[in-house]
């Protein structure tokens, strides 16, 4: 199998990144706070004057009947403060099956249309001054055959942001994703620790090794809140150091 096939962009219409404008939020695994932090990042941005919109491309779970199917998606869209015409630009990818976005398709018999979610990124892109893209689960998350979210963050061309859960295994998980970033030449711009747990000394030291580990910056480290949730969004956002993903 050819791991890692790059989809070409279609850049006729003139889509371009850029440089400085964006991040990537990926994570160890699923269920690690990628969503929350999405939000508490758009949160400080806006909060610091810059305009920032979240984006979560490729959603999967149980389908609603409201506006976005995708429950992370309705959460980073009620921080990036949207007029209601960009509220599909969101999400523009939803599968109704909790599971890899490939996996998803194959059960659905329905496709990942990628070139949707370039060209609701690049409209994203030019109404906005700074976007902060959620990934799915880790970054080996098959999207489709044989293209993982790895994959959509190289051709996204934008920096990734590891968002680790701060537990026991964490150290592993975290130093062999930033060395699938690294092999696919994917920039790692920092790592977020989250829900530490002050009592566990394992925890409380797990950043600095994987920083020394990595030589990848600690730029978030978020203490351990019961029953962590949407309210909690501001009280994260203090423990970001979001102007680091600024340089």
């Amino acid at each position: 199998m050819d791991i890692g096939t790059s989809i070409s962009i279609d850049d006729d219409d003139g889509w371009s990144n850029g440089s400085g404008g964006g991040v990537f939020v990926t994570g160890t695994d699923t269920g690690v706070g990628k969503t929350l932090v999405t939000a508490a990042i758009v949160h400080a941005l806006r909060s610091d004057g810059i305009d920032a919109v979240g984006m979560k491309p490729i959603a999967t779970g149980i389908d609603r009947d409201v506006v976005f199917k995708s429950t992370d998606a309705e959460i980073i869209a009620k921080y990036s403060c949207l007029s209601s015409e960009e509220h599909e630009l969101v999400n523009p990818v939803f599968l109704a099956l909790e599971a890899a976005p490939y996996m998803a398709s194959i059960v659905l018999k329905q496709d990942v249309d990628i070139e949707r979610v370039f060209k609701a990124y690049k409209r994203l892109k030019e109404r906005h001054e700074f976007i902060v893209v959620e990934g799915i689960g880790g970054v080996m998350v098959p999207i489709k055959k044989d293209y993982y979210v790895l994959d959509l963050i190289r051709d996204l061309e934008l920096p990734a942001l590891i968002v680790a859960r701060a537990r026991l295994g964490t150290i592993n998980h975290t130093l062999l994703t930033v060395e699938a970033c690294k092999r696919r030449g994917v920039e790692v711009i920092g790592i977020i620790m989250n829900m530490i747990d002050h009592s566990s000394i394992v925890e409380v030291n797990a950043g600095s090794i994987i920083q020394e580990l990595s030589r990848v910056p600690v730029i978030g480290s978020i203490p351990y809140i019961k029953e962590m949730g949407v309210d909690d969004i501001p009280y994260i956002a203090k423990y970001i150091r979001y102007d680091l993903l600024l340089t």
